[in-house]
């Protein structure tokens, strides 16, 4: 289905069900994150590019202060609340990434009377791509647009992740939102968590003859309960036990003496962290001086470090991981917050069908669920589509 023909469908869809015209569709991709895990909310660097999977709304403005929120994959009926009941605590399940997005605008002193919205997409859910983060991003620029409030991306970045944060319960950095928001076709965002600032970085993966293959591992994570909380509150205890404001603070000079002043475990997050922002750094300065292709080590490095020292990889991931590896890929990662999810694999274009199929073979072999696996390019963020 072309552009054209999803936004045609979207549309008719929205009259199906709201027996009225919408005023407008919205976009927003998901992301992935090319390296930089878990260093956003620690004040650090990260380097992610939207994808060319998107989430889609259809809206008509309303003036009653209602919101109607409904979904093409969920057939019930739509999640419906007055603005100025929406917050933290008053909804659940998919519906609280929108309707958190409705409370955030709200708290940033948007005014608006409310909306009609279906919501269409095709970032995979849980697989570490930012489904959450399309949403709300997709629906905090098309009230933006209704309402004429005129934000910056930056300031609908920090809407987005504080509706994740504190209506959704998740407790995440930045990256995603601003991934989302400011993507650019062809690039990557170097994004600095500690002073919001970004800059594109050139990522020509078409011209180094070069794709990004993504596998799906069927891992179902969430960031709102287990491992990631625990991860961000060790990072937090490094910090405060080092008496720095944040681990951006601390250099690869600074470990050793890390090492004798935190237990083992907090040492190796810790570790994770500071060493994955040099990463990223690195990965910056070899995008622009060398191209993509130079990428790899650095990619097989950032792994490494998530198995070993900040424990989020899974065997799903790994296997995904080292097959990659072993059969063509430069470089391959998980990406994404852990626990499940999906892996990178920097590939050669003559070398994608080899990497697809040993990895198929491999979670054959052992019995796992068929891990879904595509190609994504960098692409533009979000925007009115219609």
């Amino acid at each position: 289905m072309n552009i054209n023909n999803s936004l045609d469908w979207l549309a008719e869809e929205f009259r199906r069900r709201f027996e009225t015209e919408p005023e407008g569709i919205w976009s927003a991709p998901g992301r992935v994150n090319l390296i930089g895990e878990h260093t956003d909310y620690n004040g650090g660097f990260v380097l992610p590019f939207a994808i060319d999977r998107r989430t889609r709304v259809a809206v008509r403005a309303r003036t009653d202060r209602k919101v109607q929120v409904a979904s093409t994959f969920n057939g019930s009926s739509p999640a419906t609340a007055d603005i100025d009941d929406v917050g933290p605590g008053t909804v659940s399940g998919w519906s609280a990434y929108p309707l958190g997005v409705v409370w955030s605008m709200r708290e940033a002193g948007v005014n608006f009377g409310g909306f009609d919205m279906l919501i269409d997409s095709s970032v995979p859910v849980g697989a570490g791509l930012s489904s959450s983060a399309a949403i709300e991003c997709a629906v905090a620029v098309a009230i933006n647009d209704l309402a004429g409030a005129g934000l910056s991306r930056t300031k609908l970045a920090l809407i987005g992740q504080r509706a994740e944060n504190e209506v959704v319960g998740a407790p995440t950095g930045i990256m995603d939102q601003s991934a989302s928001l400011l993507g650019q076709d062809g690039s990557a965002v170097f994004i600095d968590c500690r002073s919001y600032g970004s800059e594109l970085v050139p990522l020509d993966l078409a011209g180094s003859d070069l794709v990004l293959q993504i596998i799906d591992t069927k891992v179902s994570h969430s960031h709102a309960t287990g491992g990631y909380a625990a991860r961000r509150a060790s990072c937090e205890r490094g910090a405060s036990d080092l008496r720095v404001d944040s681990l951006r603070d601390v250099t690869a000079s600074d470990l050793d003496r890390a090492a004798e002043q935190l237990d083992e475990e907090t040492f190796r997050r810790v570790r994770h962290v500071v060493t994955e922002n040099e990463r990223v750094q690195q990965t910056v300065e070899v995008l622009r001086t060398q191209g993509p292709a130079a990428i790899g080590e650095l990619l097989d490095q950032s792994h490494v470090s998530m198995r070993d020292d900040f424990e989020i990889s899974c065997p799903e991931l790994d296997l995904a991981v080292e097959t990659a590896r072993h059969n063509g890929a430069i470089g391959a990662r998980m990406t994404g917050g852990g626990f499940g999810g999906s892996a990178i694999a920097l590939t050669p274009v003559d070398q994608v069908d080899a990497v697809r199929t040993a990895v198929l073979s491999g979670f054959e072999q052992v019995g796992w669920t068929t891990p879904d696996i595509f190609e994504v390019q960098p692409a533009d963020g979000a925007h009115r589509a219609r």
